[in-house]
């Protein structure tokens, strides 16, 4: 058994990315062998997936109708249960870790690290702080469970060649009834998913309006991108919430990020400093977002973006 436990992400048909990005640093405290445990309500295809991924010595199958919505209330308590025996459990800094990963520390009676972007040594990290402004050492008592969430911008996923052992365990965990899902409105489509989009297309304010956003999903399309938002043009109403990127949303880690019409505010770049690629398009040379790209173009952007659509033909 690995001394680590990583809690596996998924939609209950496929783990998500970031689930192998964390595995990553979890070989990178400690290449013994790490355990991944799947709560879900059927995850026999799931376990084989993570089962797949290189590091990883056992996969923990953890079945119970209950898990068919993946609401951290009800998640927390059996992670909890199968803590016993683990020095570190770790979760992806993702809309689902963020939820689920305090709950846990919280019911162990620890405290959480949070975005380990680098690993120092078992109980040393590197984090980002003040907007990824600047990065603290971080150093964790090894007195007690560690309990933290992995910046999956910062790695790269580990490869699915691997051949791990699957053991169920039954769920016994005291299941809390003051919490049930009641909705999910998730947005449908053929785009990629933004946080594991290899390119993704964001529009900001300069958009204008809701309307005027079809030239970034055009131009997403024409280039098989994911497609995000700036703050400026959530708050807009231009586009929903789910879209944003940047410190109050998605930290994302594409290989190539184009910026249309975003001026380039600290948060928003917290969230594409991983990108490998960055693109800016904007009309004020003396933007922000300048500073960071590797291609800038100054100019109309609805000028330059249908132009550019037509080049790609």
């Amino acid at each position: 058994m690995g001394k680590i436990l990583v809690i596996a992400e998924h939609d209950g048909t496929s783990l998500n990315a970031s689930t192998a990005k964390c595995v990553a640093c979890a070989t990178a405290i400690d290449n013994d062998g790490v355990d991944i445990a799947v709560l879900s309500a059927d995850g026999a295809s799931l376990c084989q997936q993570a089962a797949a991924l290189a590091g990883v010595a056992r996969v923990l199958k953890v079945d119970h109708d209950v898990f068919s919505a993946q609401l951290a209330a009800t998640l927390a308590p059996q992670i909890v249960s199968l803590a016993d025996g683990y020095t570190h459990i770790l979760g992806p800094s993702t809309t689902f870790g963020k939820d689920l990963m305090p709950r846990v520390a919280a019911l162990l009676g620890v405290a959480q690290i949070s975005d380990i972007m680098e690993v120092k040594g078992p109980y040393s990290f590197l984090r980002p702080i003040y907007a990824g402004n600047a990065i603290v050492t971080v150093e964790a008592s090894a007195e007690r469970k560690l309990v933290a969430t992995v910046r999956t911008a910062s790695y790269r996923a580990v490869s699915s060649d691997g051949s791990a052992a699957v053991e169920s365990v039954d769920a016994g965990a005291d299941f809390p009834t003051h919490t049930r899902l009641v909705e999910i409105k998730a947005s449908s489509g053929d785009r990629p998913d933004l946080q594991t989009a290899t390119k993704v297309i964001s529009g900001g304010r300069a958009l204008a309006s809701e309307e005027n956003f079809s030239l970034i999903y055009s131009l997403a399309d024409k280039l098989g991108a994911g497609v995000g938002a700036s703050r400026a043009a959530v708050d807009a109403g231009y586009v929903p919430n789910d879209m944003q990127v940047g410190q109050t949303g998605k930290i994302i880690a594409p290989d190539l990020y184009v910026a249309i019409g975003i001026s380039g505010a600290i948060q928003h770049l917290t969230g594409i400093k991983d990108a490998g690629t960055i693109v800016a398009i904007n009309k004020d040379p003396e933007a922000p977002i300048f500073e960071v790209a590797d291609i800038g173009l100054v100019g109309d952007l609805f000028e330059i973006v249908p132009e550019l659509e037509k080049q790609l033909g």
